[in-house]
């Protein structure tokens, strides 16, 4: 079970890199599908393994001067508080609810991605500006 956890997160990791999106959107699926966890497992285990991926970021992008300490600092404690609240909720909400509300959320970030994917650029990027 390891071994194909670590695939998932491997796969799950390079996939949602390349197309913008959060692991989780993929990682906790397979999780479900493929590991036979529970929907509540699969996305507590999903916002564990966020922590190392955040942690790397963080350090990766702070070297290049694009961490804003007091904002991200911020934001981390209001998603902590979030986090609180979101698991209380889900431990009284039936599991097919839970379910369905993933599946929402999924529905939801593929939409937006099509649309994004299939709207003309409005601005050039900032690299593209000057050329």
């Amino acid at each position: 079970m390891i071994v194909e956890a670590a695939l998932i997160g491997l796969a799950a990791g390079a996939v949602s890199g390349m197309l913008g999106v959060g692991g989780g959107i993929l990682f906790v699926p397979a999780l479900v599908l493929v590991l036979g966890l529970s929907q509540v497992d699969g996305e507590a285990t999903s916002l564990l393994a966020i922590l190392p991926v955040a942690i790397v970021g963080t350090w990766r992008q702070q070297r290049y001067g694009n961490v804003r300490l007091a904002e991200g600092l911020l934001m981390g404690a209001l998603a902590a508080a979030g986090t609180v609240g979101g698991v209380a909720l889900v431990n009284v909400l039936p599991a097919r609810v839970v379910k369905i509300g993933f599946a929402v959320l999924l529905l939801f970030t593929a939409f937006q991605m099509t649309r994004r994917a299939l709207a003309p650029d409005a601005e050039p990027k900032p690299e593209e500006a000057g050329s």
